[in-house]
């Protein structure tokens, strides 16, 4: 019998076109059914579109539902996949705005610092509320959680709720593999290595060909073109030993020492709410989606190296994988908080899911990765104990705000963002 895979917030169409294009891909996941679910009902109708349209050009023959109602749409789900954007771009352009009029900056914003802190507390209700249905209706279902802030949302979930079968999925570990193998000028498929940390802030720890140290040549790349040196990600290199998996403009954000600093900012060319930019495209990126649709033009599929058909692929097949996932730190890595999310590798197949125990990780990584779980522990206690005095104290330990505003500063600019978002905030923690 074919799986059933449910997609929350089927609406961001070209990610799920891009995630059903690597499932349809696969002759064993041909038939599947695809269950949608958005809020939009305009957003979900693009949605349907794209899955009809993207199995046609898989040569695929799935079953495609679609409701507005989010228990009917994970009623018999084998999996959930989760991409919810809750307030969409009007919230994202707050989280950035409103900081900004008290000078601080921020690049993305969507996994630590104010915005990350606020992004998360309007998605946990959320994510909440989709585990309480999972346990009615799919109980024994697999959450594959791409929304961020990973961490915090991952956390809140396997610790808040009764969802224990919970993995958060990025591509930031396969994407910096890559991009350091191009580097180095070695093919992919002939490069190991292990990665661990939290996410967004994770470290590859051996990079190796046939048991050969591939860093010297990383080294060799900078010190022949110091303009590399110029990215943030290749000054914590530099500075930790290790590279950090996460990009320039991401990991900016998540330090005390760049933000705040004009010079560091032309020094390191890094770009001050980015992720409005992207924002707006996205809308732009969706609005071409629903005219080609109209137009019954094609939406070719584009292969991407997406964990979650993988993973899918992996338990509906047996044929085993090693992914990198964010699950709960049940001793994985020893020097990190027991019970946070951390991001490992996993081996998959067809017996499920299986985290990879790494041990400690270098004292300077552990050190930096925990000012990130601080922010992250106390945003997450807000959210499940409806606390708002650990709002103000999250934004109050984050490495970038702390660098940048007062204690005074702080708490102003929390009471804003909390009046800002409304009732998209846990009610608990309406309170400006």
């Amino acid at each position: 019998m074919q799986p059933k895979i449910a997609l929350v917030g089927a609406g961001s169409a070209t990610f799920t076109r891009l995630l059903l294009g690597d499932i349809l891909s696969y002759p064993e996941l041909r038939d599947v059914t695809v269950s949608l679910y958005d809020i939009d009902p305009e957003r979900l109708e693009t949605a349907v579109g794209v899955a009809r349209v993207t199995g046609e050009e898989a040569g695929a023959t799935p079953t495609v539902e679609a409701s507005s109602d989010r228990r009917t749409a994970l009623d018999g789900a084998d999996y959930v996949i989760n991409m919810v954007q809750v307030g969409g771009h009007e919230a994202t352009v707050a989280d950035h705005v409103i900081p900004a009029r008290y000078g601080l900056r921020q690049t993305i914003g969507d996994t630590l610092g104010v915005g990350g802190i606020f992004r998360a507390l309007r998605t946990i209700p959320v994510m909440q509320g989709i585990a309480a249905d999972m346990a009615e209706v799919c109980g024994d279902a697999w959450l594959l959680n791409y929304t961020n802030p990973m961490a915090m949302l991952c956390w809140a979930t396997f610790s808040g709720t009764p969802q224990k079968r919970v993995v958060g999925l990025c591509h930031s570990v396969q994407n910096t593999t890559r991009q350091l193998a191009e580097l180095v000028d070695v093919p992919f498929d002939e490069v190991t290595f292990l990665g661990g940390g939290v996410n967004h802030q994770a470290f590859i720890l051996r990079f190796e060909r046939e048991g050969e140290d591939l860093y010297p040549r990383v080294d060799e790349v900078i010190a022949r073109d110091p303009e590399l040196l110029r990215r943030v990600r290749v000054q914590m290199y530099t500075r930790l030993g290790y590279f950090p998996t996460e990009s320039s403009e991401h990991s900016a954000e998540y330090l005390p020492w760049y933000m705040h600093d004009d010079e560091a900012i032309e020094r390191f060319r890094i770009k001050i709410s980015d992720y409005v930019r992207m924002s707006e495209e996205n809308l732009e990126e969706y609005a071409d989606t629903r005219r080609r649709l109209a137009a019954g033009e094609p939406l070719p599929i584009e292969p991407s190296n997406e964990y979650a058909p993988q993973i899918i692929h992996s338990m509906e097949t047996g044929i085993a994988r090693v992914i990198y996932g964010n699950v709960e730190n049940t001793g994985l890595i020893e020097n990190l908080p027991q019970g946070s999310c951390v991001e490992v590798p996993c081996l998959v197949d067809d017996s499920g899911l299986h985290p990879i125990r790494i041990g400690s990780l270098p004292p300077q990584l552990a050190a930096l990765n925990r000012t990130f779980l601080n922010v992250g522990d106390l945003t997450v206690r807000a959210a499940l104990e409806g606390d708002p005095e650990h709002v103000r104290q999250a934004a109050l330990l984050d490495p970038n705000t702390a660098a940048t505003l007062s204690p005074d500063q702080i708490w102003e600019l929390c009471a804003e963002l909390t009046a800002a978002h409304g009732d998209l905030m846990p009610e608990a923690l309406r309170v400006a």
